[in-house]
């Protein structure tokens, strides 16, 4: 794919993910009431089969706009290559492995101001490891950081030095992913 194609996808996987929390989030928040706001709580991914099931259903009821009059890009993303892309989401992406993507690292949830933010902690084996903090852009997800997760926190296993290692903790921000949408500006 290329660049821009592989960032689109990013934002279409964000907000799939920001639809599909909302029918996965209930239990997490079910259990987090009972700690204390500002605990952070260990979190997994789990999409519901109906969640799924919905989001593929919507997908294929697309109603789509009339193709464009020019051969270049001047009126936006062509419709050939929406209706590729949504094709692909619609039935050949596969949920349950992105799913098991991000649960094979620690995630977890806390309260600030307010809301629910989502992140990922993975800590170096190295010991003298600077902490790191990385966000994905806007709009976006922490699927654009996964890639550098190994290189980052185990330099060694990349050709690096034990020097080069950090702890990352890498959010989803607000309104994003897996974390809680503002109600408001500020």
């Amino acid at each position: 794919m290329t660049t821009r194609i592989t960032i689109f996808a990013s934002y279409v996987l964000a907000g799939a993910l920001a639809l599909l929390s909302t029918a996965s989030s209930a239990q997490p928040r079910a259990a987090a009431t009972a700690a204390p706001a500002e605990a952070i709580r260990p979190f997994e991914l789990h999409i519901p089969k109906a969640a799924l099931t919905d989001l593929r259903k919507r997908i294929r009821a697309t109603r789509w706009p009339e193709q464009e009059t020019v051969a270049d890009r001047s009126q936006g993303v062509p419709l050939k290559n929406l209706q590729a892309l949504l094709a692909y989401w619609g039935t050949d992406y596969d949920w349950r492995k992105a799913e098991a993507k991000l649960n094979a690292l620690p995630q977890y949830k806390t309260t600030i101001d307010g809301l629910d933010i989502h992140f990922i902690h993975v800590r170096s084996r190295h010991p003298q490891a600077l902490p790191l903090l990385i966000t994905h852009g806007w709009p976006g997800s922490v699927f654009e950081m996964l890639q550098v997760v190994g290189p980052l926190t185990d330099p060694t296993a990349y050709g690096g030095r034990p020097e080069d290692a950090f702890d990352l903790v890498i959010p989803s921000i607000p309104g994003f992913g897996l974390s809680d949408k503002p109600t408001g500006p500020g």
